[in-house]
Parts: structure tokens; C-alpha cells; sequence
């Protein structure tokens, strides 16, 4: 008799060493847990076909497929036989399957008419796709040389065949045998959720979801299965952010309540113009949140150019008049600048306390950047641990030890999305107390990711644009097809700066050497040529298409008072062309830059192409955004451009950039590097799932806060959402 195994009996008592040390070295796989938990991709149905003609080259695939003919001949040049085997997908779609030497018993197994599941890796030659020496299983009856394929074979008796995450050493039907393995000998595990709640939800066991999800009787069981296991991820997301909500509404901060006569006043009444209502209505919610006992936690989001920064800034004056201080960590040394600039010119008299001409409340503002010389720094240190500096701008920088302050009350974090947590938690831990903490992103964030990823935080936004913000129109430029449109583009460029105007042009690469972070991935190994890149490309429109004009170079590599000066030039009108990285993505504002010309547009995502474009048409005249790209029409690249330049709807927008990504990596993985474990929920289509697994959460937490009545459910939301994640969301 087969002994029982558990969640946590190591996969090598189970399949063996051998296939266990595969499990694990190429996908992450240890426990019975672990397996049954690396759910199936996707499920092919036999007589129902997969879209070969949508395999993208370089893919890693596992196709259900029938074998149409086979051919055998000399192989050029080397002594013996290839023998080619093309395959179809009911749709018109062929595959060609290649293997090398003297195989004549595949030939006698691949019989036309024969289905199976093939695997490998996409190549193309001479414009057919085709798979090298692929993996395969066929199934059904007969076939000489089958019999090792036996066992294998009977994972896709039922309708449904599951096909599984996997890898060039573990292929799908091999794990397919493992989960079998697995679930023949595992004991059925406690079912974490309280009954009632599953009644009420209309949810399947734990145990029937596990089964049925791996080895489906019928597509509505396995609707049910998976509807299950993704209310466990909902749930267990959400009751962390509820705890989180309450813990964090306990803490004690420093009320920082309004004064009706200091430095805010004093800033509002010299605004040269009217704040917009929206930014009125957000600034009367952060100034309530200030005036509490406990921490602010409040997530800003605004369309590009929406005015984020005046709202913080009056924030941070709301503070000061409170006798605190207020941080601003921005994500680079040239947005740090700029901020810094901005808000001496804002603040005007009002930034020069302890100098001649002060006005009567007025405060200092510092720049702490890692490039400061030593005098320079020690002087800044000074202001900001004495607490004479009340505004703080910086990037890191202000992390490291050394930076001490006298009475830190809020901390704004500019572009969320690019600082790691810990950073975000080292600047909040430089207080006494808690701080109000302040979040800016110009990334709209779509109402389902606000609720599961910022769902600890209160969202603000801020739609509507101030007054004298220009349309921007953007256009996809087809270079490869059309080859006449990029040199109209460059003509375009050039008309701009002749009426007065500025411009951009972005690529995805600095140039030689070690890649930085603002750069996109290089090249793959499908053939495809390396990004453009600034250092390279700034020369040849110097000879080219730009001559003549007064062209600058800006990415991340240049040192801090170079990309200073380069930015001041170009902000000053002293350079009609800026060639830059994705470094301007963020806060840069130059009203007077009309135009930028997007290289290889193809190679960055949907949101950073929408941040980009909002460097631009930030003045009175209209604004101008080509994206430069070889993607074909009808490829996927393409109709992203093409739906970035329909519309300038950042809503819309960022729902079409979450579809393209990994879900899972909105809890962190990224960060951590581990395995997500979000794994089934998706964020667009299951909004209506994980707004009710919230309202579930909050009624049983806020019944419960330690989930002290439910130790098998708080096991099941720590193995969900590991310290780790917690962490990653508290932190967020």
C-alpha cells in the first residue's frame, strides 16, 4: 500500500530523486505543496486547435498538434538523414519539426493523422516556423516505439489537457505524471476557509479545487476549481491590507493641523494662478489626514502634468507651519534638481529665511544628492539635522547615515514605482515618530490593482489639467514599411524648432558597455538588431537629418553636474534637440519642448510610453509624440503603439499594460526576486471577485483582527502572502 503523503512531504519521497532535482533546479518545485500549486497554463482540448501561426519566435511552446506528413532527405553537411515532420492546428497553421540523423523508427511513430503534444523552442528558416529535435508525447492508441510514452499518456485521457508551465529538461507531460503522482497519495488538507463563507460564496472544497484543477472532469468543474483557488488568493491579499489598515490607524503620529496665517497662506496668496477644483478638493483631504494622531497613508495619482506636485508642495508647507519638516525623495538626481528649482522659484522670498529680503515665514530648502561636494554637503546636513531647512529634497542620497533630522512630519515619495521598499521604509524610519506619508504617481492605476495593491492606502486623484495644458497628438511612424515617413518625422522635428520650439528624442540605450536601469533589454537571440542607443545615434542626426541644429546628450551616466548643466541649457533654450534615455521620463518640464520622437518605441511598455509623451505639449502650443518602430502591422508590438497613440486616457492605458504583464509581480516578486504567488487571480477580469473577497475580509477582521478564531486560515494567508509580500505591501 502507497503511503500518504502531505503538503509538505519532500517531492524526492514522491517522483523519485531524479525527476525531484529536476523539479527543483528548473522550476523552483520542492514540496507536494509546491506541485500541486504550479498550476496548469492553459488546456488544450483534442480536435480543438492552439493558433501556430501566433507562436512568437524564441518562445518556449508546447503545441497540441496533428502530424500531417512526413519527409525524409540528406542533410547537406554531414553524412546522414533529417528526417522533417510537419504538423498542423486545424487552422490552417503548420509547424515543422526537425530531427537530425538516422531516425528511422520516429519516422514509423510519427504516422500523419497521429495527434500529440510537441515542445521546444520557436525558430524560423526560410520563413517557416519551425522546432528543433522537440519533445513530444502522442496520444491515443498505437505506435511503434510508444510504449515508454504509456504512463505519460494516460495524464490526457479526459477532454482537457492540462499544459503546464514547464521547462526544456521537465516538459508538461512530465509534470502532468507528477501531479498525478502527487494527488493519488496526498491526504486531502484542511480547508482553511470557515464554512459559512463558503456556503455563502458558493465555493468548492480546498481538496475537490486541487484535483479538478490538474485533472478537469468537465469545464464546469474546472470554472469551480479555479474559481476557488483565486478567492483564496483575493482573500488572503486582502485580509493582509485590512490588518495592515487597522495596525497602522493604532500608531501615533504628530497632528501637523493647518495655521490660517503661516507659510501656506503666505504661498497661496502669492500663486500666480487659480488651483484647478480637483487639486483644491485633494489638498482639503491631505490637510484633514495632517491634522490626526495617526499617520497619513495616502496614494496621489494624477495624469501627467495634472499639478501633483503643487498639492504636495502645499503640504509640505502645511507641515513646516506645524514646526516639522518635510521630505521629498524623488528617483533621480536630475528630477531631484528640478524639484528643487521648481519649488525655490515657487516659494520665491518665501525659501530664503536667514537671508536679506526673507519674507516673514519663510523656511529654507535643501538639495542632499549623493553628487554634493563635501562643503557643500556638510552645509545642507547642517540645515536639515538643525531643523532650519524645512523642505528636504533628494534622492537616495537621503537614506544614508549622516542624514539626520530634527523633526521629520511627512514624507512624499515621488514616482512610487521606482524606489525598492526598503529605501521607501529607511526614510520613514528616520523619524521619532511614524511621519504622514505622502505617495505621487503618474502612472494611473487601475481601480482593482488601487484595491489589491495600495488597498492600506487612501487614493486621491487628480484628473483634470490646469488651464493652458495643450493636446497632445501622437502618431505611430511605420520606419521599416515606410521608410519616407521617419525622414518626414525629422522634417517635422525641424519645422517645430524653427517656430521657436524644442524637442526630444528618446532610444532605449546609452551605448556601449554594462546596461543601467533606465535602459530597455537588449537584444534576444531571435536575430533581432540592439537598441538604438543615445551615444550613437546623437552623431549621425548631428551629420544627418538634424544639422545644423543645437543638439544635447542626457542619460543616466554622465555625472550629476554635467546632466545638470545639460538640463539647464535645454530648459533655458540654449538647445533645440535633447537626445536622451528614459531619464526625462519623470518630471522634467520644459513648456517650451513641442515634439519627441520616440526610436525603437516597440521596446518600451505601454505606461513608460505615456509618461514620455508628457514631457511634451506641457506650454501653450500643441504637442507632438512619433513613435519611431520596425513591429510590423498586426504584430502585438504594433498594436501596443498603436493603442498608445488612440488615445491619451492613462485609465485606459494602464489596464492594457497590466494585461501584458505578469500580474503576480504587482505583490512583489519582482522585488524579492521569488516566485509570485499570485498566480490565477487577474486583476481586470475577476474586479468583481476581489471586491467581494474585500468586503469578506474586512467584516472578519474587523471580528477578528489576528485571526486568533482561524489558525488554519492565518496559516493559509502567511503561506499566500509570505512576511516577505506583507512587508511589501505595508511598506508600499
Amino acid at each position: 500500500m502507497t503511503e500518504s503523503s502531505t503538503v509538505d512531504t519532500p517531492l524526492k519521497k514522491l517522483v523519485g530523486e531524479k525527476t525531484a532535482k529536476a523539479l527543483a533546479g528548473h522550476l523552483d518545485l520542492h514540496t507536494a505543496g509546491d506541485l500541486v500549486y504550479h498550476f496548469p497554463r492553459r488546456y488544450d482540448e483534442r480536435g480543438e486547435h492552439t493558433d501556430i501561426r501566433a507562436l512568437d519566435v524564441g518562445e518556449q511552446v508546447t503545441v497540441l498538434a496533428q502530424v500531417q506528413r512526413t519527409a525524409v532527405r540528406p542533410m547537406r553537411q554531414r553524412r546522414g538523414n533529417l528526417l522533417e515532420v510537419t504538423v498542423g492546428d486545424g487552422s490552417g497553421g503548420t509547424l515543422t519539426l526537425t530531427f537530425f540523423g538516422n531516425q528511422a523508427w520516429r519516422e514509423r511513430e510519427l504516422r500523419p493523422g497521429r495527434w500529440g503534444l510537441f515542445a521546444g523552442k520557436v525558430t524560423e528558416f526560410r520563413g517557416k516556423r519551425q522546432l528543433n529535435g522537440p519533445e513530444y508525447v502522442l496520444l491515443g492508441e498505437g505506435g511503434e516505439g510508444e510504449a515508454a510514452a504509456n504512463e505519460e499518456v494516460e495524464e490526457f485521457a479526459g477532454a482537457l489537457i492540462p499544459v503546464y508551465p514547464a521547462a526544456a529538461a521537465v516538459p508538461t507531460w512530465v509534470i502532468a505524471k507528477c501531479v498525478r503522482m502527487v494527488l493519488d497519495t496526498l491526504t486531502p488538507p484542511e480547508d482553511p476557509l470557515p464554512a459559512t463563507m463558503r456556503a455563502t460564496r458558493n465555493l468548492v472544497g480546498l481538496d475537490v479545487a486541487l484535483r479538478e484543477i490538474h485533472r478537469p472532469s468537465t469545464k464546469e468543474a474546472l470554472y469551480r476549481a479555479r474559481r476557488r483557488l483565486k478567492w483564496d488568493e483575493a482573500f488572503a491579499v486582502q485580509v493582509t491590507l485590512v490588518q495592515r489598515k487597522l495596525r497602522a490607524a493604532d500608531w501615533p503620529a504628530r497632528p501637523r493641523p493647518p495655521k490660517p496665517d503661516g507659510l501656506l497662506a503666505a504661498f497661496d496668496a502669492r500663486l500666480p494662478y487659480e488651483l484647478t477644483g480637483g487639486q483644491r478638493d485633494v489638498g482639503r483631504e491631505i490637510a484633514a489626514d495632517l491634522g490626526t494622531a495617526h499617520p497619513m497613508h495616502r496614494l496621489l495619482q494624477g495624469e501627467v502634468g495634472s499639478g501633483k506636485t503643487l498639492v504636495a508642495l502645499r503640504a509640505m508647507l502645511q507641515v513646516v507651519d506645524a514646526g516639522g519638516q518635510a521630505a521629498l525623495l524623488a528617483p533621480t538626481e536630475v528630477l531631484a534638481a528640478q524639484h528643487h528649482r521648481g519649488i525655490q522659484e515657487l516659494l520665491g522670498p518665501l525659501a530664503q529665511a536667514g537671508e536679506l529680503g526673507a519674507a516673514e515665514h519663510a523656511t529654507r530648502v535643501e538639495l542632499v544628492t549623493g553628487s554634493l561636494g563635501a562643503a557643500a554637503r556638510r552645509r545642507a546636513l547642517a540645515e536639515v539635522a538643525e531643523g532650519r531647512a524645512g523642505i528636504v529634497l533628494g534622492t537616495h542620497a537621503l537614506l544614508y547615515e549622516g542624514v539626520d533630522f530634527a523633526d521629520l512630519g511627512l514624507v512624499v515619495v515621488d514616482e512610487q514605482h521606482r524606489f525598492g521598499v526598503e529605501q521607501r521604509d529607511a526614510l520613514r524610519a528616520k523619524a521619532d515618530q511614524p511621519p504622514h506619508v505622502l505617495v505621487m504617481t503618474a502612472t494611473p492605476i487601475p481601480r482593482t490593482v488601487a484595491m489589491t495593491v495600495y488597498g492600506d492606502l487612501e487614493v486621491s486623484t487628480l484628473a483634470q489639467l490646469p488651464q493652458g495644458r495643450s493636446p497632445i497628438a501622437s502618431h505611430v511612424v511605420p520606419a521599416a514599411e515606410k521608410p519616407a515617413y521617419l525622414d518626414r518625422a525629422w522634417r517635422r522635428l525641424r519645422e517645430e524648432v524653427a517656430a521657436g520650439h524644442q524637442a526630444y528624442v528618446v532610444c532605449p540605450r546609452i551605448g556601449e558597455g554594462p546596461q543601467s536601469e533606465e535602459e530597455a533589454p537588449k537584444e534576444d537571440d531571435t536575430g533581432r538588431r540592439p537598441p538604438l542607443a543615445v551615444t550613437e545615434v546623437a552623431p549621425l542626426l548631428a551629420e544627418g537629418p538634424l544639422h545644423g541644429l543645437r543638439i544635447g546628450i542626457l542619460h543616466g551616466k554622465l555625472p550629476a553636474d554635467e546632466k545638470d548643466a545639460v538640463m539647464r541649457s535645454f530648459a533655458a533654450g540654449e538647445l533645440d534637440v535633447l537626445v536622451a534615455t528614459t531619464v526625462v521620463e519623470v518630471g522634467v518640464n520644459v513648456p517650451n519642448a513641442t515634439v519627441m520622437i520616440v526610436l525603437d518605441a516597440d521596446r518600451f511598455g505601454v505606461s513608460q510610453l505615456h509618461q514620455l509623451r508628457g514631457r511634451v505639449g506641457r506650454g501653450s502650443a500643441a504637442g507632438l509624440c512619433l513613435l519611431v518602430t520596425e513591429a510590423t502591422e498586426g504584430t502585438p508590438a504594433r498594436e501596443r503603439l498603436d493603442a498608445v497613440a488612440s488615445t491619451t486616457d492613462g485609465f485606459k492605458l494602464a489596464e492594457l499594460d497590466l494585461e501584458q504583464r505578469r500580474e503576480g509581480d504587482v505583490l512583489g516578486a519582482t522585488q524579492s526576486g521569488r516566485r509570485s504567488h499570485l498566480r490565477l487571480l487577474s486583476l481586470l477580469r475577476d474586479a468583481d471577485l476581489i471586491r467581494d473577497a474585500r468586503a469578506e475580509a474586512i467584516t472578519l477582521v474587523e471580528q477578528d483582527p489576528e485571526l486568533a478564531r482561524h489558525p488554519a486560515l492565518a496559516a493559509s494567508v502567511a503561506a499566500l502572502v509570505d512576511e516577505e509580500r506583507a512587508e511589501y505591501l505595508e511598506k508600499g
